[in-house]
């Protein structure tokens, strides 16, 4: 599989009302590519079956999301499946997910 197919593979088994970070995905897959890995969620062709809107910034900042830069779009998405969002930010110790 390639990278981008690798990506989508995990975040596929991010589960609902958690979220994870472009840097742990990169840890999974043995690399330090998380800027790759926000290309490859970039050209995620399914969005609602592949969730990408539950990867954020390892800061446990929302930021932008469908590479369009919507961060009030993912947080509504989110806030939906139970996130907690306090000034733009997700407690990484109470929401993270780690493969």
């Amino acid at each position: 599989m390639s990278f981008d197919e690798n990506v989508l593979v995990l975040v596929k088994k991010i589960p609902k009302g958690r979220v994870t970070t472009y840097k742990e995905i990169a840890r999974a897959l043995d690399s330090r590519a998380f800027r790759a890995v926000g290309q490859a969620l970039k050209r995620n062709a399914k969005p609602v079956e592949i969730p990408c809107h539950r990867v954020i910034h390892a800061s446990g900042e929302v930021g932008g999301y469908a590479g369009k830069g919507s961060s009030r779009e993912k947080a509504e998405l989110l806030r939906m499946e139970g996130v907690e969002i306090r000034g733009g930010m997700v407690d990484l110790e109470r929401f993270g997910y780690r493969f």
